[in-house]
């Protein structure tokens, strides 16, 4: 099994900056690619951004394309998601995700998750 461990949230200004990092631990050489969701309340877990371990692909989703960045160090087993110019409708709670599979995929069939960290945007 693979345990993943968010960290990073918090509150930030409308337009300011944050980093978020996610820690994998366990059977992580079965993890082949991982990525990042979020969550509104009433609204739908949806794809913000993924990444191969081996850095072969990315996917960033067009509603934050531009702002966000998705990086990864494969020897401490770590994800990031740099968010600049940040916005109220980016309040959610963030997931980090990761998969078996060789491809990044944005539907949310992922093999493991993180259990969140809150992002809020204030205006």
């Amino acid at each position: 099994q693979v345990q993943l461990v968010e960290s990073g949230g918090g509150l930030v200004q409308a337009g300011g900056s944050l980093r978020l990092s996610c820690a994998a631990s366990g059977r992580t050489s079965s993890v082949y690619v991982m990525g990042w969701f979020r969550q509104a309340p009433g609204k739908e877990r949806e794809f913000v951004a993924g990444i191969s371990w081996s850095g072969s692909g990315t996917i960033i989703a067009d509603s934050v394309s531009g702002r966000f960045g998705i990086s990864r160090d494969s020897a401490k087993k770590s994800l990031f998601l740099q968010m600049n110019s940040v916005e109220p409708e980016d309040t959610a709670v963030y997931y980090c995700a990761a998969r078996e599979g060789y491809r990044v995929i944005m539907e949310r069939r992922y093999d493991y998750w993180g259990q969140g960290t809150q992002v809020t945007v204030s205006s």
